[in-house]
């Protein structure tokens, strides 16, 4: 199994040198279907362009080989690199993101309950001193520490939506697609 911390002290310097903040890295599948996941944002736009995102997915692939060529193994046989912005319903991973996001819905799923709760949706109220705090629709207003939060998202409303700068869509018209035939030949 790979170290996610270890990936990531070698991916955010990748990332903060073409300006960008890293959100998530996550390795997700097993075998031959396993997928090394990077969120990131640009500070000033919240999102990645296609053109960013293969920029930064260069930048990780050729630092994680070179890496691996110096006798370090990062990731434990093969994977799909995945660079991507973290999209309108985006996952919820640094303590700013509960501050810029107040005010709309988020899922929460927590590591440990808190009271009788392991998951709230709600309205995100803050976070203040390491604890989030949401008016979930069932047990009212909880306070939860960031520490006991294993995944939370925001959810996709009309408010959220209004609230979200529009996609930038650049560059993805020259995207092509590829059959598995195709990859199969190539």
């Amino acid at each position: 199994m790979a170290d996610i911390t270890r990936l990531t002290e070698v991916i955010e310097p990748e990332a903060k040198a073409l300006g960008f903040e890293l959100v998530r890295v996550k390795l997700a599948g097993s075998g031959e279907e396993r997928t090394l996941q990077v969120m990131a944002e640009d500070p000033a736009t919240g999102q990645l362009v296609v053109d960013q995102c293969m920029a930064l997915s260069r930048r990780i692939s050729d630092r994680i080989d070179a890496i691996e060529e110096a006798g370090e193994e990062l990731v434990r046989g093969a994977y799909n690199l995945e660079v991507s912005s973290p999209g309108i319903d985006r996952p919820l991973t640094r303590a700013k993101d509960y501050a810029q996001w107040a005010g709309h819905e988020a899922n929460l799923s927590l590591a440990e309950p808190v009271g009788e709760h392991r998951r709230l949706r709600g309205e995100l109220i803050g976070i203040e001193g390491g604890v989030v705090t949401i008016e979930d629709r069932k047990a009212g207003r909880m306070e939860v520490p960031l520490t006991t939060i294993s995944s939370a998202k925001l959810v996709l409303t009309d408010k959220l939506i209004a609230a979200s700068r529009p996609l930038d869509m650049t560059g993805a018209e020259e995207i092509e697609d590829v059959s598995e035939e195709e990859k199969a030949t190539d």
